[in-house]
């Protein structure tokens, strides 16, 4: 396993000392590490298989693909036609707004100033993209997570 642990960061020219930082260990930790002084804690090794971009099988030679850890996105994460389909939305609900030319709260009416009008906008598109989100985790069956 030490050995498997130097070899990658060697592949990725990076210094031990700048791995040991990356991962939040001294560098003399992590070097013993490697020599196999110390053993790999199931928090480092995660750690490592981040900064080494492969998996942690890999890592710890239980497998012999090893190459590049295929990041995969949790089920809920957000695809292009999510994206797509919001955008439209907001582009729709901005053009309302733009029509009505105000906003009314208790009877008020309030013209928006282009920076409020910004602000609204975002502050739309990040409450859209969380109920969106949300919906999938809801929603979607677990045989497809």
């Amino acid at each position: 396993m030490d050995s498997i642990i130097k070899s990658i960061r060697k592949e990725r020219k990076m210094s031990g000392t700048e791995v040991a930082d990356r991962i939040g260990i001294s560098a003399q930790y992590y070097y013993d590490i490697e020599k196999g002084a110390k053993k790999l804690s199931a928090e480092n090794a995660a750690k490592l298989s981040e900064v080494f971009e492969v998996t942690v099988d890999h890592l710890l030679g239980l497998n012999s693909e090893g190459a590049v850890a295929e990041e995969r996105n949790p089920y809920y994460t957000l695809t292009r036609k999510d994206d797509s389909d919001i955008a439209k939305e907001l582009e729709n609900l901005m053009a309302a707004l733009d029509h009505n030319k105000s906003l009314a709260f208790h009877g008020e009416t309030m013209d928006m100033s282009e920076e409020q009008r910004e602000l609204l906008r975002i502050s739309l598109e990040n409450s859209m993209r969380v109920a969106k989100q949300i919906a999938k985790k809801k929603f979607t069956p677990i045989k497809h997570r």
